[in-house]
């Protein structure tokens, strides 16, 4: 009989920070101070240091996969006969509310950016794709903001499929914090870019299988690289509050804020009102849809209560 321990059958192999870090081998930095402190969170401080033991690393490694998918996509295509334009590279980053993505998502933009063969990297979060409030309304979602059901999918999933086909200029919807609203007169143009980042809670999340065995393309099809940012519950939930507290005393404090009523709120109801929210709202859509995510992703960053990165899962070739 086999000895094995039913966890040396993970299909990740876990690097310590240390370990980690060792990857980035001759890469060299290539962001400052001030542009580091610039892509910090709100409650969130990136240290340089971690960018190059965390990011850097990963930017190498990401780097990889972008020439190697390049050179398979001008095989292809000469195998084929065909003269098809460059097709980008897309990475998909999900997780929690407040863990941290798109912080995440800044700094890889930034990092992969300055790799010479992949120069144009652009961001999309999904919450542009959100529906809008009037139509949430209607359907009684509006305190379900960020479930699944929320999204407007056909709209996203046209929008990845145009741009993985090389389409130029596909239009993205922008949304709101401030009006907690889509934005329905901007928009992010993506005009065919070497790498696309696409962030967001739920971009990992694969739907219902059809009984007729029909296709039916998800979300995360469309990725050639998924990175899940991780925390335990109780850290994201001080980090939801903190930066629930946070918003109370800038943004919220603006009376065109959707939120405006949450700043006039003494200082201890207003942490109880953003314990409740975090708790009904948001730790519920972790535990049912986001959470069972994590295990469909190449790669995982597991955070500790610093918001810093102590471990990585990559997932084994």
């Amino acid at each position: 009989m086999s000895d094995r321990q039913p966890q040396d059958y993970s299909p990740y192999r876990i690097y310590s920070r240390p370990e980690w870090a060792r990857l980035r081998a001759d890469t060299p930095m290539t962001l400052t101070d001030a542009d580091i402190a610039q892509l910090s969170g709100i409650n969130e401080h990136l240290s340089t240091k971690e960018v190059e033991e965390v990011y850097l690393p990963l930017s190498r490694l990401l780097n990889f996969y972008v020439a190697a998918a390049q050179d398979l996509h001008r095989a292809t295509s000469k195998f084929l006969g065909q003269t098809d334009g460059k097709m980008p590279f897309l990475v998909g980053i999900g997780g929690s509310v407040a863990v941290g993505k798109s912080t995440a998502a800044r700094v890889l933009q930034a990092l992969l950016a300055r790799w010479p063969n992949h120069p144009r990297v652009d961001l999309v979060p999904t919450d542009g794709f959100l529906l809008p409030n009037n139509i949430l309304q209607d359907r009684g979602l509006m305190d379900r903001k960020g479930f699944p059901e929320s999204y407007d999918l056909p709209r996203l999933l046209r929008f990845l499929g145009e741009v993985k086909a090389g389409y130029p200029k596909v239009s993205a919807p922008v949304y709101s914090h401030f009006s907690y609203d889509v934005l329905t007169s901007q928009s992010i143009i993506v005009d065919r870019p070497d790498i696309l980042i696409v962030e967001g809670l739920n971009v990992l999340q694969p739907a219902r299988l059809p009984k007729d065995g029909k296709a039916i393309p998800f979300v995360s099809d469309f990725f050639d690289f998924s990175i899940y940012v991780d925390a335990d519950e109780t850290s994201i939930e001080q980090w939801y509050v903190e930066r629930f507290m946070q918003f109370r005393l800038t943004a919220f404090r603006d009376p065109g804020a959707f939120f405006y009523r949450y700043s006039l709120l003494p200082e201890a109801d207003a942490r109880q009102t953003g314990l409740k929210i975090w708790r009904e709202t948001n730790l519920v859509n972790l535990r049912e849809n986001i959470l069972p995510t994590r295990q469909r992703s190449h790669l995982i960053l597991a955070k500790g209560v610093d918001h810093e990165v102590q471990s990585i899962a990559l997932r084994k070739l």
